[in-house]
């Protein structure tokens, strides 16, 4: 049975890698080279060592998934623009920590052009580097900075008896990460896929929930969740913060013991395929909102319920995050929780003391995913392709100065979203968020 016939979706191909690396190639100039480096080990204490996870820059452009690995491309190169350096096969290492693809296998495997051992990468690439006038890498990366200096001062060297070494550096990021913001078919089903999954765990959360329950332990039954549906690992840290610690925007100690009449804030998200999930969703511990919760509830639910019917090509974030600016204010004059016209609260800001952020963020390889917010200084305007999230919030904090049914409730409500061609596609609807669909569901899962 195929993966499209189980309901999953194939991975990226050798030969959409491919296509990126030509479509990058054929954004730089004729005689400049592009580095890019894979993530390294991490070591957590002696010989243990943080759970390893790609670079997602690297991983974009190869899908090649192990560590210390460089990918070089050079465009032009009558034999091949794209060299990948690499650990070797080792017999011994890889009694202790499996297999490796190697050099050979990774031309097979992975489609680059040429592959060589790691410990080649000086010798090779001084020479792969002859001639190239710009060298482009991530100007954030020390390490392609500290390699390209190397090579740089070595070619310099050569120069009496060689062709010049190259002139300078320049950013990849800013062509990379463009590349990276509009999702392909293939990405979108991925990151549907990191939806679903997210989902499903969302709603065993909120049937899973009881009053003296640990903040962990709810942490625990969505993560179970995701490793069972296929996810290796959360896209980021889970967030399940009861009471007041929902108003921590990233909390994650979730060390407290939920207490009844209490909401739960939990933003978490499965990584499948490397392609993040990002759901918030704010339910009551004992399975029903009280009447002060549920006010609010519905002020930032009825906020991001119009700001997803925004989202649409030509809209932009900062004008979807206007809106929900406005809506907040509104619920938060109507409620007593500010003073004055709604024209004045936004435009003195008095709404910042409960919406501390941003409405959206993009969404991909990275929770907070690559990709300008603004082009020539003004707010981007969205295209088929972009995936975002919506994320309205309100947080009051345990003040005095605030009335005592208030204090101390933090909602969040957050989807992800996919902007099409007719409009926009929410990735993560499969876990309810009206306050009668949460509270049958949790009635349903505490019986």
């Amino acid at each position: 049975m195929t993966q499209a016939e189980q309901g999953t979706p194939a991975p990226i191909t050798t030969e959409t890698y491919r296509q990126r690396r030509e479509r990058l190639i054929s954004e730089v100039a004729s005689d400049s080279a592009i580095l890019v480096p894979a993530a390294r080990l991490s070591v957590r204490n002696q010989d243990s060592e943080y759970p390893f996870r790609q670079d997602s820059d690297f991983h974009y452009l190869c899908g090649f998934p192990e560590p210390e690995a460089w990918l070089i491309l050079l465009p032009g190169r009558d034999a091949g623009e794209s060299v990948l350096f690499c650990l070797p096969r080792d017999p011994a290492a890889e009694a202790w920590t499996g297999k490796r693809v190697g050099p050979r296998r990774a031309v097979t495997r992975y489609g680059v052009d040429e592959a060589w051992p790691l410990e080649a990468l000086d010798e090779q690439l001084m020479d792969l580097l002859e001639g190239r006038r710009t060298l482009y890498l991530s100007l954030d990366n020390d390490r392609a900075l500290a390699l390209a200096g190397q090579m740089r001062d070595g070619l310099k060297a050569r120069e009496r008896r060689g062709p010049p070494a190259p002139s300078g550096y320049a950013d990849i990021d800013v062509i990379l990460h463009e590349q990276r913001l509009i999702k392909s078919d293939e990405e979108l089903a991925l990151m549907r896929q990191a939806g679903e999954i997210t989902a499903r765990a969302h709603v065993k959360a909120m049937q899973a929930v009881r009053p003296g329950m640990f903040e962990y332990q709810l942490q625990a039954t969505l993560e179970y969740a995701f490793v069972m549906a296929g996810a290796r690992a959360p896209a980021y840290a889970t967030i399940v913060g009861s009471g007041a610690n929902g108003c921590i925007l990233h909390y994650t100690e979730n060390d407290a013991a939920m207490a009844s009449g209490d909401l739960v804030l939990v933003d978490a998200g499965a990584e499948y395929a490397l392609y993040a999930g990002d759901i918030t969703r704010t339910f009551p511990v004992s399975g029903r909102f009280s009447e002060p919760q549920r006010q609010l509830y519905e002020i930032v639910l009825g906020a991001q319920q119009r700001a997803l019917r925004a989202v649409r090509p030509g809209a932009t974030i900062k004008g979807i995050h206007e809106g929900v600016v406005r809506d907040l204010s509104a619920g938060l004059v109507a409620l007593g929780l500010v003073e004055g016209p709604v024209e004045t609260v936004v435009e003195q800001g008095h709404y910042k003391r409960f919406y501390l952020h941003g409405t959206s963020h993009w969404l991909g390889l990275d929770v907070h995913d690559v990709g300008a917010y603004q082009v020539s200084g003004e707010s981007r305007v969205l295209s088929p392709g972009m995936v975002l999230t919506v994320e309205p919030g309100l947080y009051i904090p345990d003040d005095l100065d605030i009335a005592e049914q208030w204090r101390g409730i933090g909602i969040r409500i957050e989807d992800n979203v996919a902007v099409t061609a007719q409009g926009c596609e929410v990735l993560t609807e499969g876990v309810p968020k009206r306050v009668r669909d949460i509270e049958a569901l949790m009635a349903q899962g505490q019986t």
